[in-house]
C-alpha cells in the first residue's frame, strides 16, 4: 500500500521571491517515490493544500506550540485549540509585544524560552521574531492547521485521514553534515554550501540507517533543484519530506504515535523523529 508524503518549508510571508515549498512523494514500503515541487505564493494555497482530501501525512517546517512556561507567564489558555485560537484572535501586533515584554523582562543570555522539543532537536525558541522569524511562522501556521481540522500530532490528534506533524529539516541534515548548506541571497550558493547540499542529498538517497533504511527516489531533476538552489527551501521541503515517511514507517510497525515521545508536551507540540532527550 502506498502512502502520499509532503514536506513543506514554510515562510511567515509567502512570495514568489520566497515561497512555501512543498515536496510531493508516495512512500511504498521502504522507499520514498518524490516525485515534484512546487512553489505555494499565497496563504490561500497553503490553506488549499491543507484542505487536500487524505490519506495524506506531512511534516511542516514551522513550530506548532509556544514554551509552556511562556503560555504561563502570558496566562494564555493551556489548550492548545484554545492558544492558537487566542493568538489569531489577539492579532500580530500584539502577539510580538506579548512575546517581546516577556524577552526583555529576562536576563541577559536567558531571553529566548525553549520548549523541551528545540533543545532535543538544536531548533531555535518559537519566542525568536527575527533570525529566523519562527514565532511569526507559528502565529501565521498554526491557526490556518488548526483551521483545516487536520489530525495534528500530538498537539490535537483527530480522527482525520490527512496527519500533520512538526518538522525541522535542521535536525536531518546536521546529523550528515554539520556545515552551512544554505543561505537567502547570493551567499547560498557558495561553492562550499552547494558542496555541502550534495552531500546531504547523496546521504538520502543511499537508504543510510540515518534515515532508518528509508530509501529516498529523488528523479534527476528534483536531485539538481534541490543542489542547486542556494536558500535550501527545496532540500529543506524534501528534508520534511523524508521525515514525514520515517514517520509513517514507525506506524506501519503497529505504533500510531509516529514515533512521537510519549512524554512530549501536546501544548508544545514535538518535532518529527526527534527522539526523547
Amino acid at each position: 500500500m502506498t502512502t502520499l508524503v509532503i514536506g513543506v518549508d514554510f515562510t511567515s510571508a509567502p512570495s514568489r521571491r520566497k515561497p512555501i515549498v512543498v515536496a510531493r512523494g508516495t512512500l511504498d514500503d521502504v522507499v520514498l517515490h518524490m516525485h515534484s515541487l512546487s512553489s505555494l505564493v499565497t496563504f490561500e494555497a497553503f490553506d488549499a493544500l491543507l484542505a487536500e482530501s487524505g490519506p495524506w501525512i506531512g511534516a511542516f517546517d514551522l513550530p506548532f506550540g509556544l514554551p509552556r512556561e511562556l503560555v504561563t507567564t502570558l496566562g494564555w489558555p493551556m489548550q492548545w485549540n484554545a492558544l492558537v485560537a487566542h493568538i489569531d484572535a489577539i492579532g500580530k501586533d500584539a502577539f510580538k509585544l506579548a512575546l517581546n515584554s516577556v524577552r526583555e523582562s529576562r536576563p541577559m543570555g536567558e531571553r529566548y524560552i525553549a520548549r523541551r522539543g528545540d533543545s532535543a532537536a538544536g531548533s531555535s525558541s518559537p519566542m525568536k521574531l527575527v533570525n529566523p522569524p519562527v514565532g511569526l511562522m507559528f502565529f501565521e501556521g498554526a491557526p490556518r492547521i488548526a483551521r483545516s481540522g487536520v489530525s495534528v500530532v500530538p498537539c490535537s490528534p483527530a480522527d482525520d485521514l490527512r496527519v500533520v506533524l512538526e518538522g525541522y529539516p535542521g535536525f536531518l541534515a546536521r546529523q550528515i553534515t554539520k556545515a552551512s548548506y544554505k543561505k537567502d541571497g547570493p551567499e547560498g550558493r557558495s561553492a562550499s554550501r552547494l558542496i555541502n547540499r550534495k552531500l546531504i542529498v547523496e546521504a538520502l538517497v543511499s537508504a543510510s540507517q540515518l534515515i532508518g533504511g528509508l530509501h529516498v527516489e529523488l528523479p534527476q531533476s528534483l536531485r539538481l533543484a534541490c543542489i542547486d538552489d542556494g536558500s535550501g527551501d527545496a532540500l529543506d521541503a524534501v528534508l520534511c519530506a523524508v521525515q514525514a515517511a520515517m514517520a509513517w514507517r514507525v506506524c506501519e510497525g503497529g505504533s500510531r504515535d509516529f514515533g512521537i515521545p510519549l512524554t512530549a508536551d501536546p501544548l508544545e507540540g514535538w518535532i518529527a523523529t526527534v527522539p526523547a532527550p
